[in-house]
């Protein structure tokens, strides 16, 4: 950690991990005793440091964290999310630490230790990535689900999977590690539509009550199509009437630029005969009735002209 915190690279246990007062906003020392230390039971300042090491800018309290550990664990769950670059972790929120059962780790004040059994701090199960080890994004994605508020579980698993960092697939895998998670049932749920080619949750909404029932065809989701030097991915595609069905989120509603570019982009599919309709997220979410009746009407009128 440079001159930023006193961090001897060969340390007896019962050292302390330090970090300089100049990373402060107040002046008062951090010190983290590392697993096999003497007890801090009743020292004066505990509560102060705590304080402190809360203070800290998110990347030095992880750095300090680790130091802690001493190479016996990783950054995990809601931390590791930050670190794959899917979800920034709030300032208020503890440091996740995963480490091996019996590695005398423990938790802190601002600090979640979890301990695994079976845990090896080396690949795959370990990762590095800027510089930290932390576990792998579908360990992450799994054990943060609960931690997170309901309405804020889905996002960083739709974007892991969009980005391309990891699958459906093995997340999937991964979840059946953990048969008492909470909310697995969901996560199940999700990772199906994603599964079956949804990318948002307009477009799982989509699956669930508009696309699926009497009279809807199997569409294809993300369906890909290329015209010319142009390839384009179809929200929900129904192959046979060659009806490519676009759903709008509340964000591109009234953005004349991307009006200008869905228009040339549904011009180009025309050319080769697929017809675009497009729903906004409004009539998606408050019209689903309407919505499901336009839908079939649109697909029975293009078989009947085929």
């Amino acid at each position: 950690m440079g001159r930023a915190a006193r961090l001897p690279q060969r340390v007896a246990p019962a050292c302390g991990v330090y970090v300089d007062t100049a990373l402060l906003s107040a002046g008062s020392t951090v010190e983290l005793r590392r697993p096999g230390s003497r007890a801090q039971r009743g020292r004066p300042d505990a509560a102060a440091d705590a304080t402190a090491f809360a203070r800290l800018a998110p990347a030095t309290r992880r750095r300090a964290a680790l130091a802690y550990a001493d190479g016996r664990a990783a950054l995990s769950s809601l931390t590791a999310l930050e670190l794959w670059g899917l979800r920034r972790q709030p300032d208020d929120e503890p440091v996740h630490l995963d480490a091996p059962r019996g590695s005398g780790v423990h938790p802190r004040p601002h600090l979640a230790v979890h301990h695994r059994n079976g845990l090896v701090m080396d690949p795959p199960e370990v990762a590095i990535r800027s510089g930290v080890p932390l576990v792998r994004l579908e360990r992450a994605l799994v054990d943060a689900w609960p931690l997170l508020p309901p309405a804020e579980r889905a996002a960083p698993v739709i974007r892991a999977v969009n980005d391309r960092l990891t699958t459906p697939e093995r997340i999937t895998t991964l979840l059946e590690t953990a048969p008492r998670l909470t909310g697995r049932a969901e996560l199940r749920t999700l990772l199906a539509r994603l599964d079956a080619g949804c990318r948002s949750p307009l477009e799982i909404w989509g699956h669930d009550h508009v696309f699926t029932g009497p009279g809807m065809p199997p569409f294809g989701r993300q369906a890909k199509v290329v015209v010319g030097a142009r390839t384009m991915y179809l929200d929900v595609y129904a192959e046979r009437e060659r009806v490519d069905i676009e759903l709008d989120g509340a964000t591109t509603h009234g953005d004349p630029r991307q009006r200008e570019i869905d228009l040339r982009r549904d011009a180009l599919l025309a050319t080769v005969g697929i017809l675009v309709v497009r729903f906004a997220h409004r009539r998606l979410v408050h019209e689903v009735d309407a919505v499901r009746r336009e839908v079939l009407a649109i697909l029975a009128s293009r078989r009947a002209t085929a």
